[in-house]
């Protein structure tokens, strides 16, 4: 298993990224395999004021996009909030998350965003991981299967944090809803990855997937170890440059406010459109809006064209 992940860290800066294999309990599944779009580039947005609310009324001229710091045209600009959403669910399984009531928080978590989605037109998938990327259940429009699934969630041995990321971002991104997200429920340790937090981040940005990280600790900020500080500073960055959030939770009201946050976004998601650049391979791209005092989050790579 070990040489999988080796595998999939050499595929990183290719214009064809293989992923780390899921494997269900009993069987493993095939690799799956993403080719990013050569003309057409499509990115999740969420706008926030100066308060921290949600902005949902832009328009496309609203928008500017740059390329490599060079402006590019907006083509197209959606708002659907009814439109179908893909959410999966990658719950940590290693030994750590027996600890306190981590394991309970997941479940928690977990539970809240499948009941917030509309099984008519969206799914929800549920994956686990230590050292290996498990599918508990595929994609599904039966959310309450998934849900059920919950409890099939084992807790023991190391953990590949990192490297289960890159793969469920992989499993993700060959979702056609327009909507799309990766939620990671952790208590954050991470003992046995490949992939450092940026090349991961690198990855799920290229593949238009956020990728939101709820950890679960308990502690007070001043008693957490530097080298702890340091590994949240690091998911943290991870979240942000896919277009997601961390979210650190140690008690009701924060778990609460991570769920309300992450469900709000989900849903006021703006998709932008516009023409990859000619040049084939890793392009910046940084979107911002010509109102004053408002903040866009989007990711912050894309791959155009071929990496030759």
């Amino acid at each position: 298993m070990r040489t999988s992940w080796i595998l999939l860290a050499a595929a990183i800066g290719t214009a064809l990224p293989a992923w780390p294999q899921a494997q269900t309990q009993e069987q493993e599944q095939p690799q799956a395999l993403f080719r990013s779009s050569v003309n057409l580039v499509s990115m999740a947005a969420i706008v926030r004021d100066s308060r921290g609310k949600v902005v949902s009324s832009l328009k496309r001229e609203d928008f500017e996009v740059f390329d490599g710091g060079q402006p590019r045209p907006l083509l197209d600009l959606r708002t659907e909030k009814a439109a179908p959403a893909s959410v999966a669910l990658l719950v940590d399984g290693s030994g750590s998350m027996k600890v306190g009531f981590s394991a309970d928080a997941a479940l928690r978590v977990s539970s809240a965003i499948l009941g917030s989605l509309d099984r008519s037109r969206d799914d929800a998938a549920l994956y686990s991981f230590d050292t290996r990327l498990l599918t508990i259940r595929n994609f599904t429009h039966d959310l309450k299967a998934v849900n059920g699934a919950l409890s099939e969630v084992e807790s023991w041995g190391l953990t590949s944090l990192y490297d289960a990321i890159a793969g469920t971002a992989g499993m993700v991104a060959k979702r056609t809803a327009n909507r799309r997200a990766v939620v990671v429920l952790t208590d954050g340790a991470d003992t046995s990855s490949a992939y450092t937090p940026d090349q991961v981040a690198e990855v799920a940005s290229g593949v238009d997937v956020p990728v939101y990280v709820v950890v679960w600790d308990a502690r007070a900020p001043e008693s957490r170890a530097t080298f702890e500080t340091a590994r949240l500073s690091e998911m943290g960055r991870l979240a942000e440059l896919t277009g997601g959030r961390l979210f650190i939770a140690g008690d009701h009201p924060s778990m609460n406010y991570a769920i309300t946050t992450l469900l709000e976004e989900l849903r006021h998601q703006y998709v932008l459109a516009f023409e990859a650049a000619p040049r084939g391979g890793w392009r910046s791209v940084q979107v911002r809006t010509k109102k004053k005092g408002l903040q866009v989050r989007t990711r912050a790579w894309y791959l155009a064209g071929s990496a030759d």
